[in-house]
């Protein structure tokens, strides 16, 4: 969910180059937007098949009534944890450190992040790969950009989300989470873009493949300040970096109890 103030400056694009086409709080001015962010896209250099994809866009009326009812981060720390099934992450979790302990430590030998928060992210963001999502990415991440809201974060992963398709590493029929988060930690598209990492040697980021998914989270953790041997509960030094991967405060506390209840 989640995460990169930087994006623009990733993509090469300059201040304000996603910030022209009119914005709009419901689906009436969508499509005189996207004809608006075509143009912008391609002055930014993407190509046929990235601004066919935005052509065929839908607004996303599902993304934007989630959006605007997200109610769990209102929660306490305890029932934060409660409703998001804290404790069946944990032991779901751990059963996974046990199943393959050298995949966890080679991660953490590469980037310095322990397996309790990489295991703890990837349970809470689809429980281990179980959910990532029944939302049209192109769509989603479109109608959040167009929307006033956010419109300036979003223009920024919706040229990104352009730029992947026009790579082929997304495709116009990729499904992910409301927000247009991607594969088994919920990347948005200029994260994949900045942090993705092809962990698997396959030559292609794909965060659906587990393999890749986690080497981009602990990439995305360490290029954010993570500091090797450093502890991550609040207060201590790496709490901060968990901090960058989600805003809301009951979430970064969430995941660093969870991380060290993983460890054991």
């Amino acid at each position: 969910m989640k995460h990169v103030l930087s994006t623009l400056l990733a993509l090469g694009l300059g201040a304000g180059s996603a910030a022209a086409a009119t914005c709009g709080n419901d689906a009436s001015g969508f499509d005189r937007w996207k004809q608006e962010f075509a143009a912008e896209a391609a002055a930014q250099g993407v190509g046929q098949a990235g601004l066919n994809a935005l052509a065929n866009t839908s607004y996303a009326q599902r993304t934007i009534n989630a959006d605007r009812n997200q109610k769990s981060f209102n929660y306490s720390l305890d029932k934060f944890m409660q409703v998001r099934g804290a404790d069946t992450i944990v032991a779901q979790g751990r059963q996974k450190l046990a199943a393959n302990p050298g995949f966890w430590q080679g991660l953490e030998n590469q980037y310095g992040v322990p397996a309790g928060v990489l295991i703890a992210i990837h349970g809470m963001e689809t429980g281990f790969g179980g959910f990532m999502g029944d939302s049209n990415v192109l769509s989603a991440i479109s109608t959040l950009a167009y929307d006033c809201r956010r419109s300036e974060f979003f223009s920024r992963h919706a040229l990104a989300a352009l730029q992947l398709v026009d790579r082929g590493a997304v495709s116009p029929n990729s499904i992910g989470a409301m927000h247009g988060e991607l594969g088994h930690t919920q990347f948005l598209p200029g994260n994949i873009l900045r942090y993705g990492v092809d962990g698997n040697g396959d030559g292609r980021v794909d965060l659906t493949n587990l393999t890749d998914a986690m080497a981009s989270t602990a990439n995305y953790l360490r290029q954010k300040g993570w500091q090797p041997g450093a502890g991550f509960q609040e207060g201590q030094p790496n709490f901060r970096v968990i901090q960058e991967w989600n805003a809301a405060g009951v979430y970064q506390k969430a995941i660093a109890l969870m991380a060290a209840r993983i460890e054991g």
